[in-house]
């Protein structure tokens, strides 16, 4: 019996129940006021929204993106390697890739 709830499609749709059920009762328990155009408005802390972007395009994401890409699977491939010299040669070549991504 444990073996069978314990299977990712049960425990996944147990999971499921669970989540359906919390979520009906929280939105019988949360409290119902009148509409109005301040409720549905985003909160900007009292200022009006900026009209131009602060970053147009996606350039920047691009880079902050193969960064953590490039951080990431570098530390992965160390952490599953043996100290050797080629260990340390490729944690060179990061900090050089790296070092690259930052300055741009």
């Amino acid at each position: 019996m444990d073996k069978i709830i314990l299977s990712p499609p049960i425990a996944f749709l147990i999971n499921f129940g669970l989540v359906a059920l919390l979520s009906g009762l929280g939105g019988y328990a949360a409290f119902r006021g009148k509409q109005s155009a301040e409720k549905s408005s985003t909160y900007s802390s009292g200022e009006a929204a900026p009209v131009s972007f602060g970053a147009p395009g996606y350039r920047p994401f691009f880079v902050i993106a193969l960064f953590f890409a490039v951080l990431h699977l570098g530390v992965l491939v160390l952490g599953t390697s043996t100290p050797s010299m080629t260990s340390f040669a490729f944690l060179a070549g990061l900090i050089v890739a790296l070092w690259a991504l930052i300055l741009g």
